[in-house]
């Protein structure tokens, strides 16, 4: 699965029931073919500033996203899934949106190693 695409895939939820719902592919995992996804909300007021981004109908990379109306792209809800669990790809994001992702990430994990050190 190609990083940066928006695909559709079933999800666990808080209740345990699942949920399809789309999804960011942040990065192949090694080996097995496995993603590393963010969940996709439309739910605006989940956002956590300095951490989620928002893609709205303005933006250049919202018509090739597949989403149909402004979503909000959560790197507090990450998920591993193989392959085969993905049901479709949707759209894409722009590369520039997906390096923010990633580095606000990587940022993330960084500060809580030297927090933890």
């Amino acid at each position: 699965m190609k990083a940066g695409s928006v695909i559709l895939a079933s999800f666990q939820q808080a209740d345990g029931r699942r949920k399809m719902r789309p999804a960011l592919v942040l990065c192949e995992m090694p080996k097995y073919n496995d993603s590393l996804l963010c969940g996709i909300s439309s739910q605006l007021h989940q956002y956590v500033e300095g951490f989620d981004e928002i893609i709205s109908e303005q933006d250049v990379d919202f018509t090739t996203s597949g989403l149909v109306k402004s979503s909000l792209i959560r790197l507090g809800f990450l998920a591993v899934l193989p392959e085969k669990e993905i049901v479709g790809i949707i759209g894409s994001i722009s590369a520039d949106r997906h390096r923010r992702l990633l580095d606000t990430l990587s940022n993330y994990f960084q500060r809580l190693s030297k927090n933890n050190s």
